[in-house]
């Protein structure tokens, strides 16, 4: 099998391309940007184009909408406090977020809002960044009584309504018992958005401001942030969320004049960035190396470790590991790594290419993003194609699939 310099075979790249291309040949996505990297080298195709009907072609510097894979990164501002002193795992959260003290619980899921007994414990900092304060985007209560307030306060992204700002956002989460007891189980969503709130509130930024100037802007990350600049906007394809009855691809989002053209109310860290392929991979590069960015320090070594290490214990875990492996026919097998860092998902056991220890996420959007210590592999794959069909799914399990295979080892 032919070798070359960049740590994968060249067989290897040319399947990858070929399996990338088949996906983009078959109409059913527009167009992408892949990135490998191991090394130290870096390998990248960009296809297809930026609209589904044509368009410019999509190219390496494209910026795409991040979704849920903004949480493996936003993440990282929570830790610069850590490491310095100005947050601890279990400080109470009262004195920054004083609209969370005193809660209550609802006796169960299905109970009505006022059903609810105390808190037994205040929620802390450690609750916040391991997703477990209480509170959450469960989709097996979809229509209860507390999914249902969480939605109609424009408590998570829900295009086209917008977010509140985040003072406003803090008043209606305020509003709401808990879903369970602080540390009891692993939600999603709510708390990387309410960890962005800690982050700005402890510094008296805002978070795009602390973000940028503790994590952009020292790794190069020029066109990661939480909207796109008029002078950018052409580098933004449009977002597609294509009817899952007949497949007609329906847009989400316009670049010009869409939710990311300009600054939001609320800057969201569970799937508010947008990004590209480079800056992702200079921020998954630096987690891989300990924290270090060509040769300047970003975070320490064990901030790196503790975010992407398991922090769950099984009970913690087991309703997040219960709807990713009955999920999979939405899904296809993504979400069914196991464990859960800080911020990201952590492999815990081997249950497809990727070896245990690989870190990451995915994002509705169409996004992918993910480092490999034991291979020192980096991969980022981003389409513009959200998840109302399986599409975006399928793609990303045989481009992960495809790169675990041209591995030069």
């Amino acid at each position: 099998m032919g070798q070359n310099n960049t740590g994968f075979t060249t067989t290897g790249l040319r399947r990858l391309r070929e399996v990338l291309a088949r996906h983009v040949d078959s109409g059913k996505i527009p167009g992408l940007v892949a990135l490998v990297s191991r090394g130290g080298q870096t390998h990248v195709e960009a296809l297809g184009t930026m609209r589904h009907d044509g368009g410019a072609p999509m190219r390496r510097d494209t910026i795409f909408r991040m979704a849920s894979t903004s949480k493996p990164v936003s993440i990282a501002a929570a830790m610069v406090l850590l490491d310095e002193c100005r947050l601890r795992l279990d400080d109470v959260v009262d004195p920054w977020l004083p609209e969370l003290s005193g809660r209550q619980v609802l006796r169960s899921i299905d109970a009505g809002l006022d059903d609810t007994v105390p808190a037994r414990r205040p929620i802390t900092v450690r609750d916040v960044l391991t997703s477990t304060f209480g509170l959450g985007m469960d989709m097996t209560a979809l229509g209860t009584p507390i999914l249902n307030a969480v939605f109609e306060r424009g408590l998570t992204p829900n295009l086209p309504a917008e977010v509140p700002e985040q003072d406003e956002w803090m008043r209606r989460l305020g509003e709401l018992p808990l879903m369970h007891q602080p540390g009891e189980q692993w939600q999603y969503q709510i708390s990387s958005d309410l960890a962005g709130v800690l982050v700005s509130r402890v510094t008296g930024q805002s978070f795009g401001e602390f973000l940028r100037e503790r994590i952009f802007e020292p790794l190069g990350m020029a066109d990661t942030g939480f909207h796109v600049p008029a002078d950018r906007i052409d580098r933004l394809p449009a977002l597609y969320a294509p009817d899952p009855a007949t497949g007609e691809f329906l847009v989400w989002d316009e670049p010009a004049g869409g939710r990311w053209s300009k600054p939001p109310a609320f800057q969201g860290g569970g799937g508010g960035l947008v990004s590209t392929a480079d800056d992702y991979h200079a921020y998954f590069r630096m987690l891989l190396n300990g924290g270090v960015h060509e040769g300047r320090r970003i975070l320490s070594r064990p901030a790196v470790e503790l975010m992407t290490t398991n922090r769950l214990t099984p009970e913690q875990n087991a309703a997040r590991t219960a709807l990713a492996r009955n999920a999979v026919h939405i899904s296809f097998g993504q979400g069914q790594q196991g464990g859960w860092g800080l911020g990201m998902a952590v492999r815990t056991y081997r249950g497809d290419y990727a070896p245990v220890g690989q870190f990451g996420w995915d994002g509705g959007s169409g996004t992918s993003a993910y480092a490999d210590p034991a291979n020192q592999l980096t991969g980022i794959l981003l389409c513009q194609l959200g998840y109302t069909v399986p599409d975006p799914a399928h793609l990303m399990s045989d481009f992960w699939t495809t790169v675990y295979q041209a591995i030069d080892a």
